[in-house]
């Protein structure tokens, strides 16, 4: 190495002094003097493998670009190369600058004429040698004698020019020169170890290309690469280094030097590692590539494809980007359509995304990542949960059984979706809620698909009180999940919503939970249109929503028909709620609506829906315009004899209700001797007065009178039983209205209660004397 300094700088004060052509102007004692500097061999090899190192990085390089070059000609697409023959032997191209050609054979190489299958390619500066030539032996270096310093074939006094020969044999020089024959040798020993290096670096180049590029399925360790040792290994990682920092820029190969990469890390177990800056520059360039082709090519999560994640996440700018498509891929059940930059449409198992999640949560790293992730990543879990109890596919169970060989997994995959669901509150710290949630068994109950959103509600209630802040971001992504036309996971979202919404402010669920909740207030599903309803009550607590709201009155009216009682009672208290301001004026429509019917409700079961309705009912008659009020007299009219009979309700605030309702109705149809009587509490004046003046109205108001002879209630049936007898004596010429009023007295005079049995039979005998005497005058009762 410092031979080959000194004769270069010889050469350059040769050409300074005497030009081109001239003979060396230096003595051989100058140059003997300068001898010495050879005498480091250390220095000289670790120059010397400096060198080499650069040239096969260099040659690498050389080799991808013409890659490029050939392929960019030819526009040759991956599917067609993966299709073609296999291009080995390939042409390698060497760059031509004289320190690399110096460096590998000491002297100019000539052009090598290529084979005849070898395409042709002409790149500017650079000399193409065919692979077959290039690693060949150099036999004219191995028949030739150590190379002799040219300064030794001239005579003193004699200039060395162009084309000159030495007036010296070789024979002659190596006897004149022994001492410098030990330092050439040396040289040339190591220039034909650069020569072996360069061959099979270039052997290894072709291999690698034609692996990425055919897509051949190669373990590092067997076929090709049987004998690879550690040295070896570093070759190929630098190699592949090389291979991604040139094709980075193309997204088409970025799916298949991932999948190599995957295969390296598999067989170089020692040195999993050394590829990370590879990795990160991939996923740098193409998150969507890498991630999506790593849960295809492992979905099973094998040691490499863990060694690949830990790499991902190291990077915060990485980690969050990859960490969001794998809640995407979560979220798609049963497995994620994604489309990759090679065109392979593979689809990607959401199962994969779980088990590469749950290892990324017990590396213990990239926890800012996490949190700025977590409510997507949460949801989509849940979601996982339900469809994976529900909807169990041969292919996923496939999966399945290959993941539980190579890790210790629970039986069933919603079970692990738990596992993973804990893992992630586990590392936000939400001890508290993990705690609450098993003592209230609430883990079992999610994983069935009957109580799935009972459980759901229950985990949003315990991270409401918990975890306030997370809660309000998982709000969020919920009210994107539900404004989806078609959401499988809609009932358990919505549960969520309802419960987390208590601890929230209204402000921070924006604009689109109203329509949202609207919307699904017409789903078929009995129990969403009960959440619905909740929340609905729970956003009715802010003063500005609930003025919103008065626009969904005539909706809920529609609810009031519900077979359900709940639903009807939970409407009711809502409309009750909205409609309670008393500056609000109902238009005549709504107004005729709600009494219409909020009146069937008077005799519901449930005391609450009593209660409800018949305030909701008075409410409305104060609430009508003016002008509203005539057309609702008919209707209102028909409530007086419930209103009546509920006077006598057990339930005394039902009963007080209803005499303030009969009140109100009383004044609306301008009964004012009616109003005397309910303000003086002289209800039992009021049968009488209400059929003296009505007698047109009297076989209608036996219809309304005739169930609640059979009410549960003593004082109801008692009221009953006392108008029917009194009606009766308006009935005459109706005989067959008259029998059934006999036929249903007649069944009473056996009633439990002593004082209605004794109404009943007074009240049988005096229509039946109205019966047989029609023209006689009418019998006090």
């Amino acid at each position: 190495m410092a031979g080959r300094r000194f004769s270069l700088g010889r050469c350059l004060g040769r050409k300074k002094k005497d030009g081109p052509g001239t003979g060396p102007a230096q003595q051989p004692e100058e140059a003997e003097r300068s001898q010495p500097l050879q005498e480091d061999p250390g220095w000289t090899q670790t120059q010397e493998q400096d060198r080499a190192r650069g040239r096969f990085r260099r040659a690498a390089q050389a080799f991808l670009k013409f890659v490029g070059i050939r392929r960019r000609k030819t526009r040759i697409t991956p599917t067609e190369v993966m299709a073609q023959p296999d291009p080995m032997p390939s042409e390698l191209t060497a760059e031509a600058d004289g320190a690399t050609t110096q460096g590998m054979a000491g002297t100019d190489i000539t052009p090598v004429q290529r084979l005849p299958n070898a395409p042709s390619l002409d790149i500017a500066g650079e000399r193409v040698v065919s692979v077959e030539e290039a690693v060949k032996p150099d036999r004219d270096m191995e028949q030739s004698p150590p190379r002799v310093p040219k300064l030794a074939w001239l005579k003193e006094g004699e200039e060395e020019g162009p084309g000159a020969a030495p007036s010296q044999q070789p024979e002659e020089a190596e006897r004149s020169q022994p001492l410098q024959e030990d330092p050439g040798r040396a040289r040339t020993q190591e220039q034909d170890r650069a020569r072996g290096r360069f061959r099979r670096a270039a052997q290894m180049v072709c291999e690698f290309t034609r692996c990425i590029w055919r897509e051949e399925t190669i373990a590092m360790g067997a076929g090709g690469m049987a004998n690879s040792d550690l040295s070896s290994a570093e070759t190929s990682a630098a190699l592949l280094d090389l291979l991604v920092e040139n094709g980075v820029s193309n997204a088409k190969k970025v799916p298949a030097l991932v999948r190599y990469i995957h295969r390296w890390l598999t067989a170089n177990a020692s040195a999993e590692r050394r590829l990370d800056k590879a990795v990160l520059a991939l996923v740098e360039a193409h998150p969507v590539d890498v991630a999506v082709t790593l849960l295809r090519s492992a979905p099973s999560c094998d040691r490499a494809a863990v060694t690949m994640w830990r790499t991902i996440i190291s990077s915060r700018s990485t980690a969050e980007s990859v960490l969001q498509i794998l809640a995407l891929v979560l979220g798609s059940w049963p497995a994620c359509s994604m489309c990759t930059s090679d065109g392979d449409e593979t689809e990607v198992f959401a199962l994969a995304a779980t088990l590469a999640f749950w290892k990324i949560l017990h590396l213990l790293c990239c926890t800012r990542a996490v949190r700025g992730c977590f409510p997507n990543l949460f949801v989509h879990l849940l979601f996982q949960v339900f469809f994976s109890t529900v909807q169990m596919l041969e292919e996923v169970d496939t999966l399945w059984r290959e993941c539980r060989k190579q890790h210790s997994l629970p039986t069933n995959p919603n079970r692990f979706a738990v596992l993973t669901i804990k893992a992630l509150l586990h590392r936000l710290r939400c001890e508290s809620v993990l705690v609450a949630m098993e003592r209230k068994r609430g883990w079992d109950t999610l994983l069935s698909a009957d109580t799935h959103h009972y459980a759901v509600g229950l985990l949003a209630r315990e991270m409401g009180s918990a975890c306030t802040a997370w809660c309000c971001s998982i709000v969020c992504c919920l009210l994107e999940l539900l404004s989806e036309e078609m959401c499988p996971w809609e009932l358990p979202a919505m549960a969520f919503l309802v419960e987390a919404l208590v601890y929230l402010e209204v402000t921070d669920c924006g604009e689109s939970i109203l329509p949202i909740l609207s919307r699904h207030l017409w789903s078929e599903c009995p129990e969403m249109r009960r959440q619905v309803l909740r929340g609905l009550v729970v956003l009715g607590q802010d003063a500005v929503m609930a003025k919103r709201m008065r626009s969904l009155t005539q909706s809920l009216v529609q609810l009031l028909w519900d077979a359900d009682v709940e639903l009807v009672r939970m409407t009711v208290a809502l409309l009750g709620f909205l409609l309670s301001d008393k500056d609000i004026r109902l238009s005549s429509p709504t107004a005729l609506q709600l009494a219409e019917a909020l009146q069937p409700l008077f005799d519901n079961a449930d005391s609450s829906v009593q209660l409800s309705s018949i305030l909701l009912f008075r409410g409305v008659m104060l609430m009508v315009e003016k002008e509203g009020k005539k057309p609702l007299k008919p209707h209102v009219h028909q409530s007086l004899l419930p209103l009546f009979f509920h006077c006598h309700d057990e339930n005394q605030r039902v009963a007080e209700a209803s005499g303030e309702a009969l009140l109100c109705v009383a004044g609306l149809v301008k009964r004012r001797d009616l109003e005397k009587i309910v303000k003086k509490k002289e209800l039992w004046r009021f049968s009488e007065c209400l059929l003296e003046k009505e007698q047109s109205r009297v076989a209608e108001y036996l219809r309304q009178a005739l169930p609640y002879l059979e009410s549960p209630q003593e004082p109801l049936r008692e009221a009953a039983v006392r108008f029917t007898g009194m009606a009766g004596r308006y009935m005459q010429g109706q005989p067959e209205e008259l029998q059934d009023i006999m036929d249903t007295l007649q069944g009473m005079k056996n009633d439990t209660s002593p004082t209605v049995s004794s109404l009943a039979r007074q009240s049988f005998h005096v229509i039946e004397a109205v019966h047989r005497a029609p023209s006689c005058r009418r019998p006090q009762l």
